[in-house]
């Protein structure tokens, strides 16, 4: 390994050493960068690795609000504005229980480089809260996210910093803290959140963005190769808004989603989740309990496996982990090399352990392809979204989706040009931190060190 990367890395582990996720990421994009470190020995000489793996600001504080039985509650609340040198920070706020300062820097880190790929003019944040919100009523959630977005909204606005939705924080969590925003700003400043409801601001196709793009990103994958969606049977992790996405459009090009896991277990419906009635029951399930994917299989009449996780059956042609971090560890990954899959196409943020991912990359009849390209769908149609708000205008979907295909396709492209310039052949996982990392390096580079 090249000897300023090491420093680095064992510098920021011994700087960082209770918080894993972070680390892993950190560990996973570092390893990646020796042929653009080795061309650049300038960078050394600014420390710009060791000012990149610095958040530029971490904001925590507390969440103080009131339940429907009048009891008080304290949850922790955390913005971690990692990486402005492109844009006005961009990334989304997570509400879950486990969520950490750790998570939240992994997945500001990523973002600063998924931001970059896109090619449009946004920087890395993220955040979010402990708080979680299955179980709670909607006066709760609203009086929650009210709550939040009061200790948050002087660190954002839509020059400085525009959050959007994440895991547990969708279209109605935005609105709330959007409601509350605009009351304390005084202002309808509209590009200040993204994921809003399009009759305020928001953009049309934005909930299906992130499994649309990972859709459009795969796409590119099978050109390459020959190849198309058609006949294509896929394993997804998770049926959330992402897993949701990608069932759709891939239904819609004539492939089909045959394996689905949810925390209890996973389903198989060889017949592929594919007609109008199967999407619209996902949605009505999972609001009505998103811990259970078990109706389902009662609902169509299919194999349902509990406790246990689709990763290494053999009857499909692509697994795409749609769900949380660390999803696929070393079991799971050796299961799926000996399946004989080809396509290994991550969605969900880091859902792959580093040694798990190293062992699928290793695989001569696979390819891999990093979440950080490949769901970048979602973070462009929320800048785009921020472009209308900026405009005064509505696009319509078609104008938007549009624009969805042209930038994972640019995505994906500059993955394998710079990959090959490099000497590294085909490999979607390296081209991309080094695209991504090159953009923000430049950025950095030409704004002087601070």
């Amino acid at each position: 390994m090249n000897q300023y990367i090491e420093r680095v890395l064992n510098a920021t582990k011994a700087k960082n050493a209770n918080e894993p996720e972070f680390l892993q990421t950190v560990e996973e994009v570092l390893t990646s960068l020796e042929p653009v470190i080795n061309a650049h020995p300038e960078y050394e000489k600014a420390a710009l690795l060791e000012r990149m793996v610095e958040p530029e600001r971490v904001i925590e504080f507390r969440v103080t609000w009131e339940d429907d039985n009048h009891e008080w509650h304290v949850n922790r609340g955390y913005r971690v504005q990692y990486n402005a040198a492109l844009g006005p920070y961009k990334g989304g706020i997570r509400f879950d229980p486990s969520v950490n300062l750790s998570i939240i820097k992994f997945l500001g880190f990523e973002q600063t480089f998924k931001d970059a790929m896109t090619g449009l003019p946004i920087g890395g944040a993220k955040g979010g809260s402990d708080f979680d919100p299955r179980g709670r009523s909607d006066a709760e959630v609203m009086r929650f996210c009210q709550a939040f977005i009061t200790e948050l909204y002087r660190h954002i606005g839509q020059d400085i910093d525009c959050p959007a939705g994440d895991l547990g924080c969708g279209g109605r969590e935005i609105g709330y803290m959007y409601g509350q925003y605009r009351r304390i700003v005084g202002a309808a400043e509209m590009g200040a959140l993204s994921g809003k409801a399009v009759s305020t601001g928001g953009s049309l196709m934005r909930p299906e963005a992130t499994g649309y793009g990972a859709v459009y990103y795969l796409m590119e994958v099978l050109k390459h190769d020959g190849t198309d969606l058609k006949g294509k049977r896929i394993a997804i992790s998770g049926y959330g808004n992402v897993g949701w996405g990608i069932m759709q459009k891939v239904a819609e090009l004539g492939g089909k989603v045959t394996y689905f896991a949810g925390p209890d277990g996973y389903i198989h419906d060889p017949d592929g989740v594919d007609t109008k009635e199967k999407l619209d029951y996902i949605l009505e399930m999972r609001a009505k309990d998103p811990m259970h994917c078990a109706p389902y299989a009662e609902k169509f009449g299919c194999e349902f496996v509990p406790g246990q996780k689709c990763w290494g059956v053999k009857d499909v042609d692509v697994y795409m982990p749609s769900a949380t971090q660390n999803d696929v560890n070393l079991e799971w990954a050796e299961k799926i090399a000996a399946s004989g899959v080809k396509y290994y196409i991550e969605v969900a943020n880091m859902p792959t352990t580093n040694d798990a991912l190293a062992l699928l990359r290793a695989q001569k009849h696979m390819v891999v392809a990093p979440s950080k390209a490949v769901n970048a769908g979602g973070v462009s149609v929320s800048e785009l979204e921020m472009a209308q708000n900026a405009e005064r205008l509505y696009w319509s979907a078609e104008e938007v989706d549009e624009k969805l295909k042209g930038i994972m396709k640019n995505i994906y492209n500059a993955s394998v040009e710079v990959a090959e310039r490099y000497g590294l052949g085909y490999d979607l996982v390296a081209g991309a931190n080094l695209v991504g990392f090159q953009k923000v390096a430049d950025a950095m580079m030409a704004q002087g060190i601070f």
